[in-house]
C-alpha cells in the first residue's frame, strides 16, 4: 500500500523546506519502479498561502485531509504567532492534535514551531534551526530542544534542522521505512549525499579550507575503495601526503567528522548494502564491510539502526539480483 504524506504549507513558508518533501519522496520507488509514497498538500481552510519568494501555493486540500495520512509534515515559516506568543490557531492546532494519535509527525527547519505550539514537543527531544534555537527555548521550555544535529529521530516524531538537513531527514526516513538500497538510489536521483547522520553537527566552525589548499576528498575516495582493508590514521596521513595532525584537522574540516568515525559510518552502509542486496553469510558481509568480525558488524550496526544484522536483513531484503548473488 502507498503510503500517504501530507504536508502542510502556511503562510511565510519556506520555500525550500515546502519543496523538499514532494521531490524526495516521490522519487522513491521499489524495484518495479511503483512509488512508494503519495505527497499531497493542505493548508488551513484550503486557502492560498504567500512565501517570501514573489509566489503563492494554492493547495489541492484542506487540513482534513490530516486525517487520510500516515506521515504528517510541517515545513519552515519564518514568521507567525508560533514565534510570537508559542501559539496557532485552534483549527491548525487540533487537527495536528488529531494526526499525532494516528500519524507519523515530522517537521521541517523552523516546523518545529508549529509543533511546538501545539502541544506536540512537551518532553520530547527535538531540533531547529540553529538560529532560532534561543527563541525557541524561550516560548517553549519544556521542549527538549538540542540544536547542534541535523535531526532527531524520537518514533513517531521526527525533527530535522534548517534548509538542506530537512533532505537529510527525509533519506533517513526512507531508509526507515525501505531500507538503505531505496534510500541511496534516491539520494542519486536527488545528487545528494546518501546519509549524513542526524547525530552530526548543523554547521562547522572552523573555517573551510580556502581554494587552493590540499583536501582530503581524493583520500576519502581512496577508503571507499579499500573499506574491507586495515586502514589506520597513519596510513591515511601518508596517502594524503599530509602529517597525521595536519590530515586529522584538515578531514574534520571538510566532514564534520572525524577520520575514524566517518570510516565506520560507511562501512555500516557497505554492510547494510550487502545485507539488502546480497545472501551472503554475516561474518562474510563484516569482511567485506571492513569490520572484520560478524561481533564487530553486530555491535557498530544495532548502535547505528538498533537491531542485528539477521533481523536488519529480513525486514529489508528485496530479491537480490543474480549479479549480486554469492555462489
Amino acid at each position: 500500500m502507498v503510503h500517504r504524506i501530507a504536508v502542510v504549507a502556511l503562510d511565510d513558508f519556506a520555500t525550500l523546506d515546502l519543496g523538499v518533501p514532494g521531490q524526495v519522496f516521490r522519487v522513491a520507488e521499489d524495484a518495479d519502479g511503483r512509488r512508494l509514497y503519495e505527497i499531497v498538500t493542505c493548508t488551513p481552510g484550503g486557502r492560498t498561502v504567500r512565501g517570501p519568494a514573489g509566489f503563492s501555493v494554492i493547495p489541492d486540500h484542506d487540513l482534513s485531509v490530516l486525517a487520510t495520512a500516515d506521515t504528517v509534515i510541517v515545513p519552515g515559516v519564518h514568521s507567525g504567532s508560533a514565534f510570537s506568543d508559542g501559539t496557532i490557531d485552534d483549527e491548525l492546532r487540533d487537527a495536528l492534535r488529531g494526526a499525532a494519535l494516528r500519524s507519523r509527525l515530522m517537521s521541517i527547519c523552523t516546523g518545529a514551531f508549529v509543533l511546538a505550539a501545539a502541544g506536540l514537543l512537551d518532553g520530547r527531544p527535538a531540533t531547529t534551526h540553529w538560529r532560532s534555537a534561543e527563541l525557541f527555548r524561550s516560548l517553549y521550555p519544556r521542549v527538549l530542544l538540542d540544536p547542534d544535529v541535523l535531526f532527531i529521530d524520537d518514533g513517531d516524531l521526527l525533527t530535522s534542522a534548517g534548509v538542506a538537513a530537512g533532505i537529510d531527514l527525509c533519506l533517513h526516513v526512507i531508509r526507515r521505512d525501505h531500507g538503505s538500497e531505496i534510500a541511496n538510489r534516491v539520494a542519486r536521483r536527488c545528487v545528494t549525499p546518501p546519509w549524513r547522520e542526524g547525530g552530526q553537527a548543523q554547521y562547522i566552525e572552523r573555517p573551510l579550507p580556502a581554494a587552493g589548499d590540499a583536501t582530503t576528498a581524493p583520500t576519502r575516495a581512496w577508503m571507499l575503495d579499500r573499506l574491507q582493508e586495515p586502514l589506520d590514521l597513519a596510513t591515511l596521513a601518508r596517502h594524503a601526503r599530509m602529517s597525521v595532525r595536519t590530515f586529522t584537522r584538515r578531514f574534520r574540516e571538510e566532514t564534520g567528522l572525524s577520520p575514524a568515525r566517518w570510516l565506520i559510518r560507511q562501512r555500516v552502509e557497505r554492510a547494510r548494502h550487502l545485507l539488502e542486496t546480497t545472501e551472503l553469510p554475516v561474518d562474510q558481509v563484516a569482511v567485506r564491510a571492513g569490520f572484520g568480525t560478524a561481533v564487530s558488524l553486530r555491535q557498530h550496526l544495532h548502535a547505528t539502526v538498533g537491531v542485528a544484522p539477521l533481523t536488519y536483513r529480513h525486514t529489508f531484503r528485496a530479491e537480490a539480483p543474480a549479479a549480486f548473488r554469492s555462489a
